[in-house]
């Protein structure tokens, strides 16, 4: 820092010396000043000083993750303990890492004294395990989405032995590829990995938490990528991460972030379904065959408790309808669990004994690892109502292309899943009780309330933290910028996408030549209009799932008469000002699935305290969800474009007001000829 720096900084309020770097970093990247942003930066700043919780929504446009960087920074260099940022997705931690915080940094280095070192630290599972790839561990050779293995571990081959002295198969190929790349890769981290490989290929050159061996007993512990990028956390200012290691913190009480005070979570109406997400559990009868089959082979156990009770609850579970399991569990079935728990325990404890041979044993942990995760879960669903956790079983199906939703087959094997009814209460106790907490998103709140999202995570009840909620704002002039349509006169929607409603959106692309981002409900509903549509118009059409994402989103922004149609990937991912994207289309209002065991048993809850389930749960869900949909449209101050709406339920049933309020305040009408002209003057606009 300059002498003239330092003696303006002298004496200067925590809020005061924020704003002024903000100012500074403005002014060095060529940005504009914006109200929003320095609200935000005051408010942020405030919180931090004054240790109380923040709850603030910073429209599009408001640049807030300066807004929050720039205060955290300066608080982790005066009080000598990390900062923590989470996000929600792998995108948004990319942006900061590698753009913003890069950027801020440099702009103000000459105020700074000395270096601010950043840190990005995931779980373990997404880093590479050296003493995995030097065979320290079974290959596992899991299905594709299963916790692991059904039926005995195998081994993939290694991938030059083939005839032709290289791998013959997809899978060894990508594997052959990681081995070339964990020679060469300074982080270990799968996201460096370009381009990526599947999960399937993945798995053979990583370990869970559960199965690494730990630092005290891994040979390769010093040069663990996962331990080094825990320990470059542990000494860093900034930390970024995501939701789910704060869940893992606040649920597990393990150290998997460093010790902080203050955290900002960004995408924050994600938190608690990320949240809920991470600390779920599942148990099926594949899980304890793979289990029963690797303490066998790997620990040189009896294992005939294990699969008697894997055959007993696979009897059981055939006769347990698929869905809530709003009574608990049947007798017959807590008799099974119990009795499959006493195996599990039995087997570990059996197990436990060659611990002094094997002290480095790969397989011996991994085994142990799925006993382990086996009884805990059995724990869970014993303890489940007692605990306020939720159950229920899924089964997989088939695609329902009339509903776009899989029906699971009666037939299918049954998995029990068990989530916590209400993750605030462990929110509160690890993550508030302990932390300042900063709440951040452009859709936090529903009209000027932030008591919904609040309420989801636990600060709202007898014994909860205070904090304080604020709406810095948007740069941008929605009622100029945006029309918010509604189609009235459509008919309510039905099974699929009805044909006047694929005539309501010929017509609106054909009136803007174009340039539509166009969100469905449904993959198959996407696909169908996406064919549909093809053989009417004569403007490039592309559909999610044709493509990587990268490269559909790329080509819609750089060619502005196409069209982009897709689900609720794009709902939340897309980032395209400008003319390329002048039209935003909404099938239907995104209530959650009405089969949803977590939506139906939040509800059922809500109902029984005396609220209305319905507005709590599904219409609060719906009305985030909308916001994010919306938010596609005006990404600049130079944006104008139509918001349109297929559900006439926006605007005949009660609860659109309710809906509309997390909107942006667009100007809204459901004259479809006012609409239709508008687009013709946008398109005409862009073409000249």
């Amino acid at each position: 820092m300059s002498e003239g720096a330092a003696e303006q900084a002298a004496g200067e309020t925590a809020e005061q010396a924020a704003v002024r770097l903000l100012d500074v970093a403005v002014a060095a990247m060529g940005g504009q000043q914006r109200d929003g942003q320095h609200e935000m930066v005051r408010q942020v700043a405030r919180a931090i000083e004054d240790e109380q919780h923040l709850l603030v929504q910073a429209g599009t446009g408001t640049g807030k993750s300066l807004a929050y960087l720039v205060p955290l920074i300066a608080h982790s260099r005066h009080s000598g303990r990390p900062s923590v940022v989470a996000t929600a997705t792998l995108a948004l931690q990319a942006q900061i890492v590698g753009r913003d915080l890069p950027r801020l940094l440099e702009a103000i280095a000459p105020e700074l004294e000395g270096t601010v070192d950043v840190a990005l630290v995931k779980g373990r599972s997404n880093y590479l395990c050296k003493h995995k790839i030097s065979g320290g561990f079974p290959t596992d050779e899991s299905a594709e989405g299963q916790l692991f293995a059904l039926g005995e571990d195998t081994a993939v081959a290694h991938p030059a032995a083939s005839g032709t002295g290289g791998p013959t198969t997809q899978l060894g190929r990508e594997v052959k590829r990681l081995r070339d790349w964990a020679e060469e890769t300074e982080t270990g981290d799968r996201d460096d990995l370009v381009p990526g490989v599947s999960d399937r290929a993945w798995r053979q050159v990583s370990v869970t938490a559960l199965e690494c061996l730990g630092s005290q007993r891994c040979p390769l512990a010093a040069e663990c990528f996962s331990e080094l990028a825990r320990q470059h956390g542990a000494e860093a200012d900034i930390v970024v991460t995501n939701h789910a290691m704060l869940a893992i913190n606040a649920f597990e009480g393990l150290s998997v972030l460093p010790e902080y005070d203050v955290v900002v979570v960004d995408e924050a109406h994600e938190l608690q379904d990320r949240v809920t997400g991470a600390v779920s559990a599942q148990l099926s009868v594949g899980m304890i065959t793979a289990a029963a089959a690797g303490a066998r082979r790997h620990c040189g156990i009896s294992v005939e408790a294990l699969q008697a009770a894997a055959a007993q609850l696979e009897l059981t579970l055939a006769s347990v309808p698929t869905g809530l399991l709003a009574r608990g569990l049947t007798g017959e079935l807590v008799q099974v669990i119990e009795l499959l728990r006493d195996a599990c325990r039995a087997a570990l404890s059996d197990a436990k004994a060659g611990d002094g041979q094997a002290a480095a044993d790969g397989g011996r942990q991994v085994a142990r690892s799925r006993l382990l995760a086996i009884l805990e879960c059995c724990e869970r669903f014993v303890g489940a109502e007692e605990n306020g956790e939720v159950m229920w079983a899924s089964r997989a199906g088939s695609f329902d292309p009339a509903t776009g939703y899989t029906a699971p087959a009666d037939d299918a094997p049954a998995t029990l899943n068990v989530a916590p009814l209400n993750v605030g209460g462990k929110l509160r106790d690890g993550l508030f009780a302990e932390h300042t907490v900063i709440l951040t998103s452009a859709t936090l709140a529903i009209g000027s309330a932030f008591e919904p999202a609040a309420g989801g995570l636990g600060l709202l009840g007898n014994g909860a933290p205070s904090w304080t909620g604020v709406d810095v704002g948007s740069p941008f002039d929605y009622p100029k910028q945006g029309v918010l349509y509604v189609a009235r006169h459509l008919p309510k929607p039905g099974r699929g996408l009805s044909p006047e409603a694929v005539n309501e959106l010929e017509a609106l692309i054909r009136a803007s030549s174009g340039g539509a981002l166009c969100l469905f409900s449904s993959r198959r509903a996407a696909e169908e209009a996406a064919d549909e549509l093809r053989k009417r118009l004569d403007v490039e059409i592309l559909c999610q799932g044709e493509s990587s994402m990268s490269a559909l989103v790329r080509q819609f922004a750089e060619e502005p008469d196409t069209c982009l149609f897709g689900t609720m990937t794009l709902w939340q991912g897309v980032d395209v000002p400008g003319h390329s994207c002048r039209l935003v289309v909404i099938d239907r209002i995104p209530f959650p699935r009405p089969d949803d065991p977590m939506t139906t048993a939040r509800s059922r809850a809500v109902a029984q305290a005396g609220g209305n389930g319905f507005m709590s749960v599904s219409a609060s869900h719906a009305a985030v969800r909308l916001a994010q949909g919306a938010g596609r449209l005006i990404r600049s101050t130079e944006d104008r474009g139509v918001v349109a709406v297929l559900d006439s339920r926006l605007a005949t049933e009660r609860y659109g007001a309710f809906l509309r309020s997390a909107l942006p305040p667009l100007w809204g009408t459901t004259d479809r000829a006012v609409v239709l002209q508008a687009l013709e003057r946008l398109a005409a606009a862009g073409a000249d």
